[in-house]
This record gives structure tokens, sequence and C-alpha cells, in this order.
């Protein structure tokens, strides 16, 4: 009875020290959440920063397409037979 009372005893402390290190491991791994961090981005901001993005970027064409319409009639130009 003894044994087998304090083979339970020895189980259960066994499970219990299991618990608490696999706990102390989780608040130390880089699994575990940041502090004040949210679990998932924010879509609106997402959404606002790629739209931002777009508009840059069809700025830059809009940029690059005049220097190729000036390039091609700056070529045009040169190109045309003289008299």
């Amino acid at each position: 009875m003894t044994t087998s009372l304090s083979a339970r005893w020895m189980m259960l402390l066994t499970v219990n020290v299991s618990v608490l290190c696999m706990l102390g491991f989780y608040g130390t791994s880089g699994a575990a959440p940041q502090a004040g961090q949210p679990p998932f981005a924010n879509s609106v901001e997402q959404r606002a920063e790629t739209v931002a993005e777009l508009r840059e970027i069809k700025e830059l064409l809009k940029e690059q397409n005049a220097l190729i319409r000036a390039g091609a009639e700056k070529t045009a130009q040169t190109n045309a037979p003289r008299r």
C-alpha cells in the first residue's frame, strides 16, 4: 500500500515538474507571442501601404513613359531625312 501510494505521489510530482519545465521554456522561446504585438498584421494598414506603393509605382511609370517618348521623339528627329 505504501509503495503504490509513494509511486503515485512520485508520478504526480514528475508530471507537475515536467509541465512547469515546459511552461518555463515556452516563455523564453521565439514561438511565444511578443508582448504588445497583435498576433496578425492589421489588414487595413497593409491595404493602405499597398495602395500608397501602387500610386508611387504609377507616378514612376508615368515619368518613365515620358522619358521614353522624349527619347523616341529625339531619335525620330535625328533620323529624319535632311533636304
